[in-house]
């Protein structure tokens, strides 16, 4: 008989086996080892390191055969423990090179129709072209030749001895290369041409740069294809020699606006520092005239940014400029904006106090903004840099602004200003994990734009908002841990999908107080360092205690879905007004969540029930979950307040409970 007791035992657990899985398995191997430099808690170890890069840089600006040439002294130090006997550097401006681009190909296929310019692109194909850099010299600090070699985007420089661990090696590179039309070719710098003659100017991945050097890499050398970057942080001095009647900004403190600007300027600047409202520092009207004034003068503007991991500028005859000063953590910070008279009605001085707000709110969930000045400038595009960020959003030619513009000017200064943060400062390889850049400022993005006008639908964190494109089939719908090469919708799975876990995460999963300590957490361990996502997951779980192996297992690693389906409802009676109701529920999508069930009642009152996601535990399939109440229920609800991006709503409910049967009492 214990015989048959025992075999009847194991065949019911083996049932109950049969049903588990992994999702509940730490991530384990998953993740790498713990060492001395990376810990098993998150944090930095006793021995992390990482390289460092400082850049002397004087350019010039030609503009009337729209090109740039410069010289750079550059000082890498050897913080790792290794021995180098080469450096490899960065010339991005190759990728729009016919012959030295990185040769990253697409499917295509022939139109049905063509336009004049899309036929002039195809005829274009194959044709060699002038542009990407050209080297006119790389030396040693005494001027001696350098032996290196240029593999497409990527340039390697021979060292003639060894460079030993905790020495510097110092090297320059003389440099030009012709701008790029960036309304033609779409990429992040260029200038754009207006009908006046005029251009606007956004200087970008402009200099040969070094590659990152890291622990669990190596040289992070891949070929640059207009995606991310993995940088490594240093101190910039940059002079830029322009046209006198040219207004420029770039990342860092300017250490000559004396020099530069008229005494009006100046002054106006000198109240914008200490101002807690936008001051135009170059109105419209000047900005007007300025646009037609064609100086045969020259100024140099100096630039000096430190602790940064690049370098960006930009100057135009054009614009309009504000500033204002806020205070953060006892430290006053410029903020300040730059635009054409086309985005004046969008961005004069709004565009400010949205650096402003972000800043503030960034801050808050991270930690408090160290750089001494903000800066938006409007360039009808979207990108970001340290201390600047080029921005969209213009005005019709009427001068009217529509509502969906004047929205998306919102969003893009928001989300490029809080680029500061991830991963100018939180400096993840953006290349390698999107999601930690772009998924993380588009998380604190959505805080920021809900504080800034709550009135506004915001697409990116909202868990509703997300359930068309978890409906789309894998190989669609991506793991957020998805190279970015390699990502077919790459605004989705770097972006939108990890900025909705995180919200997720924050608003169902762990809650706002153990989320937030969390993250600030992460943020001050990683601040102006190199983190990789195993440092994230294993902060986020150290500093809350909570377990969410399970949550980076099936968001980040698998394309699992929530669909929880409600199969059917068994109702009982018990005794005096004694009601039972046995829900029994399935987990279609494989993503094990929340369970959050609604229980409305007759008498038209209702009640929410929080199941954690542990309840599948043993059963990652099916899950019953009996309660009792004291009146009776009309209807159940899954997931009433759309919180779990749970994709079909239909199996969502149960209304139909027919007569009870009688549990004996």
């Amino acid at each position: 008989m214990k015989k048959i007791i025992f075999l009847l035992f194991c065949f019911s657990h083996l049932k109950i086996f049969s049903q588990h899985g992994n999702k509940f398995e730490p991530l384990g191997t998953l993740l790498p080892t713990p060492n001395e430099y990376r810990t098993a808690s998150g944090a930095p170890g006793p021995k992390y390191w990482q390289q460092r890069a400082d850049y002397d840089i004087t350019c010039e600006l030609d503009e009337k055969n729209l090109r740039i040439s410069g010289n750079e002294t550059i000082t890498y130090h050897n913080n790792s423990p290794d021995e180098l006997t080469y450096l490899w550097l960065q010339l991005d401006e190759n990728l729009y090179s016919k012959d030295r681009n990185a040769n990253y190909q697409y499917n295509n296929a022939v139109p049905e129709k063509l336009s004049e310019q899309e036929l002039k692109k195809w005829e274009d194909e194959n044709k060699p072209n002038d542009y990407g850099v050209n080297l006119v010299s790389v030396t040693d600090a005494s001027g001696k030749k350098l032996h290196y070699t240029v593999n497409r985007t990527m340039m390697r420089i021979d060292l003639p001895t060894p460079l030993k661990s905790k020495q510097q090696y110092v090297f320059k590179i003389s440099w030009n290369y012709k701008i790029t039309n960036r309304m033609v070719f779409f990429g992040r710098g260029g200038y754009e041409p207006f009908p006046d003659g005029n251009n606007l100017y956004t200087i970008t991945h402009w200099y040969p740069r070094m590659c990152l050097y890291s622990d669990y890499q190596g040289w992070h050398n891949q070929q640059y294809n207009n995606k991310e970057f993995a940088l490594t942080f240093g101190n910039f001095k940059v002079r830029i020699n322009l046209p006198a009647d040219h207004i420029a900004g770039a990342t860092g403190e300017c250490k000559n606006y004396k020099e530069v600007l008229t005494p009006t300027q100046l002054s106006r600047l000198q109240k914008a520092q200490s101002a807690n409202e936008p001051i135009d520092i170059v109105t419209l009207d000047e900005a007007k005239q300025n646009e037609r004034s064609r100086s045969t003068a020259r100024k140099t503007w100096m630039f000096e940014a430190s602790n940064v991991r690049d370098f960006a500028w930009m100057a135009s005859r054009k614009f309009a400029w504000d500033g204002m000063s806020i205070t953060i953590a006892g430290k006053k910070i410029l903020c300040m904006s730059y635009y054409g008279k086309e985005a004046y009605p969008l961005y004069h001085k709004t565009s400010t106090q949205l650096v402003a707000h972000t800043l503030k709110t960034f801050s808050n969930h991270t930690i408090p903004y160290p750089y001494p000045v903000a800066q938006s400038v409007e360039a009808s595009n979207g990108i970001e840099f340290p201390m600047i960020c080029f921005n969209y959003g213009r005005a019709e030619k009427d001068g009217s602004v529509k509502e969906e513009m004047r929205v998306q000017m919102i969003r893009v200064v928001i989300h490029e200003v809080g680029h500061n943060f991830f991963p100018m400062i939180v400096n993840s390889d953006e290349r390698q994990w999107a999601w930690m850049d772009e998924g993380f400022d588009s998380f604190l993005s959505y805080i920021a734009e809900k504080a800034w006008d709550s009135t506004i639908t915001w697409p990116r964190g909202p868990a509703k908002m997300l359930v068309p494109y978890m409906k789309k089939p894998k190989g669609v719908n991506e793991p957020i841990m998805t190279y970015s090469d390699n990502a077919i919708e790459y605004a989705t799975s770097a972006y939108h999908k990890p900025a909705t876990a995180l919200n997720v995460l924050r608003e169902t999963i762990m809650g706002h107080e153990r989320f937030d300590t969390a993250f600030k957490t992460y943020a001050k361990r990683w601040a102006f360092k190199q983190p990789t996502p195993a440092d994230f997951f294993r902060t986020m779980e150290d500093a809350s205690a909570d377990d969410l192996d399970w949550f980076w297992r099936g968001w980040f690693y698998t394309t699992d879905v929530c669909d929880i389906s409600i199969d059917t409802v068994k109702f009982f009676t018990a005794g005096a007004g004694k009601y039972f109701y046995q829900v029994e529920m399935s987990n279609k999508g494989g993503l094990v969540m929340p369970v959050i069930i609604q229980l409305n009642y007759e008498d038209g009152t209702n009640e929410v029930i929080r199941i954690p996601a542990q309840v599948w535990r043993h059963n990652e399939s099916r899950l019953t979950k009996s309660y009792m109440r004291n009146k009776k229920v009309s209807s159940i609800q899954l997931d009433p307040f759309l919180e779990t991006v749970d994709i079909d709503e239909t199996n969502n409910v149960w209304k139909h409970f027919g007569e009870p049967k009688t549990i004996p009492f």
